[in-house]
Parts: structure tokens; C-alpha cells; sequence
């Protein structure tokens, strides 16, 4: 991960990397990886040979995510 130190500290990198990533979504990086995979999560840029993700594609892919009413009703939820 790059040298951060010199940002101010209300503003965030655009790129992050995997681990950073499912930490700003709030999940593992195992759970976010299967995300990514079947298209809940945006792929990743590639800068060389990293990976990075875009900050507001993830936003977006959040906000697209369902919520309330459009999630199914799991009987082991009860």
C-alpha cells in the first residue's frame, strides 16, 4: 500500500487496494472477492500489475446494492 501520510486527513485515496476495499464496503475480503466475482462489487482497475479499486464505483455498486423491502425474507432469520 502507498504512502498515505502526506494526505490531509479528511481525504481518502481514490484507489484502494483488495483489503482496503472490502474494509470501506464492510466486509471480509473473502465475502468481498465473491462479490466482485458475480458483479455486486466493480472489478478492479489495473495500474501495471496492481490492483485497485475506484472509491466512487464502489459507492455506486453500494447504492445499487437492495435494501428494506427488496431483500427475500430468509425463514432462518425469524
Amino acid at each position: 500500500m502507498p504512502d498515505t501520510s502526506f494526505l490531509p486527513t479528511n481525504l481518502a485515496p481514490r484507489l484502494l487496494d483488495r483489503r482496503a476495499s472490502a474494509a470501506y464496503v464492510g466486509l471480509s475480503a473473502s465475502k468481498f472477492d465473491e462479490l466482485v466475482g458475480d458483479g455486486r462489487m466493480p472489478k478492479p482497475k489495473r495500474i501495471d500489475r496492481r490492483r485497485a479499486w475506484d472509491i466512487r464505483a464502489l459507492d455506486t455498486a453500494i447504492d445499487a446494492l437492495p435494501s428494506g423491502d427488496e431483500i427475500e425474507n430468509n425463514p432462518f432469520d425469524d
